[in-house]
C-alpha cells in the first residue's frame, strides 16, 4: 500500500519540502508579482513594500509577503536589504546620492502651472532632480502653453513635460491642452483646483479642504474659510506641512513621476 503523503516507505516520515529562499531587493533587481504578471526592477521601499519598475517606466508597489515573487520562475522571498536601513532617503523616497554634485542641466525641462507649484516640486523631488539635471520652470498658467512651446523648440533630446493643475474632463485646462499634438511634449496633470489641494489635509492640520463656491478666488476662499489670512500666510502653511512624498495625494505624485522618467528618458 502507497501513500501519497510518505511516499514508497510509510516509515520515513513527510516529504520534506524545499524552502523557499529570501533574496535581497537591491535596486535593479527583477522580480515578477505572479498574481498580476506584472514584472518589473526594484526601485525603493514604502512603508515596508517594495516598488517595481517594468520597461515602460511604469511603477507598482507590492507587498514583501513570503514567497510573495517569482525570479528566474522560480518563488523567492523579497527582504530589504541589510545595509538599507544605513541608507538615507530623499523626500520622494528614492535612495539619496551623498556627495551629489548636480549634473549639467539637461536641455528637456519640465513646466509647471506658478511659483507654488515649482516650490512644491523642488520641496519633494529637489534631490532627484539635481541627479537627473533636470530644470523645472513655472509657466505662470497654462493659457501661453502652445506659444512657449514654439518658442522652446522640442526634439528628441529637448523634451518637455507640463505638470497642470486641474485636469479633468472638461475643464479649460483640459481643453487648452486637448491641442498638443507634439511627441517630444508629456502634459500629466492632477484633479486638484490648485496645488494645494494635492497636500493631504492632515498633513497640513486640517480635517479636509474646504469646498469653496464658484467666482471666489479660490486661494483667498481657503484661507478666508481656514482663518489663515492673506495667501501668503496660507502657503507658507501649506508648505511647512510637505516633508516628503508621504503628505501628497497619490495623483500628483504619478503625474511628476510620469514627467522625469519622460524627460529622461534615454534617446
Amino acid at each position: 500500500m502507497r501513500s501519497h503523503d510518505y511516499g514508497r516507505d510509510v516509515l520515513s516520515g513527510p516529504a520534506k519540502r524545499r524552502p523557499i529562499p529570501e533574496v535581497e531587493a537591491e535596486p535593479g533587481l527583477v522580480a515578477e508579482d505572479p498574481a498580476s504578471g506584472f514584472c518589473g526592477a526594484v526601485v525603493r521601499f514604502e512603508s515596508g513594500n517594495v516598488v517595481l519598475e517594468d520597461r515602460h517606466g511604469r511603477h507598482r508597489v507590492f507587498p514583501l509577503t513570503p514567497a510573495g515573487f517569482l525570479i528566474d520562475g522560480q518563488p523567492v522571498t523579497l527582504v530589504r536589504p541589510k545595509q538599507a536601513a544605513d541608507r538615507k532617503m530623499s523626500a520622494s523616497g528614492s535612495v539619496k546620492v551623498e556627495g551629489l554634485r548636480a549634473r549639467t542641466a539637461r536641455d528637456s525641462r519640465i513646466w509647471v502651472e506658478g511659483l507654488h507649484d515649482a516650490t512644491l516640486v523642488e520641496r519633494v523631488w529637489g534631490h532627484d532632480l539635481r541627479v537627473e539635471g533636470v530644470v523645472v520652470e513655472p509657466l505662470d498658467g497654462v493659457d501661453v502653453l502652445p506659444e512657449r512651446i514654439e518658442e522652446f523648440g522640442t526634439g528628441p533630446r529637448r523634451r518637455l513635460g507640463v505638470l497642470v493643475d486641474h485636469l479633468v474632463e472638461g475643464s479649460k485646462e483640459s481643453r487648452l491642452v486637448s491641442s498638443i499634438r507634439d511627441e517630444h511634449v508629456l502634459v500629466t496633470g492632477h484633479p486638484y483646483v490648485d496645488i494645494w489641494q494635492a497636500v493631504k489635509p492632515a498633513s497640513v492640520g486640517i480635517r479636509a479642504w474646504p469646498v469653496i463656491p464658484r467666482g471666489v478666488p479660490w486661494k483667498e476662499g481657503i484661507c478666508e474659510a481656514l482663518g489663515w489670512g492673506e495667501p501668503t500666510e496660507g502657503w507658507r502653511r501649506v508648505l511647512a506641512g510637505v516633508k516628503g512624498f508621504r503628505d501628497l495625494e497619490t495623483p500628483l505624485l504619478g503625474a511628476v513621476e510620469r514627467l522625469i522618467d519622460f524627460v529622461t528618458e534615454p534617446v
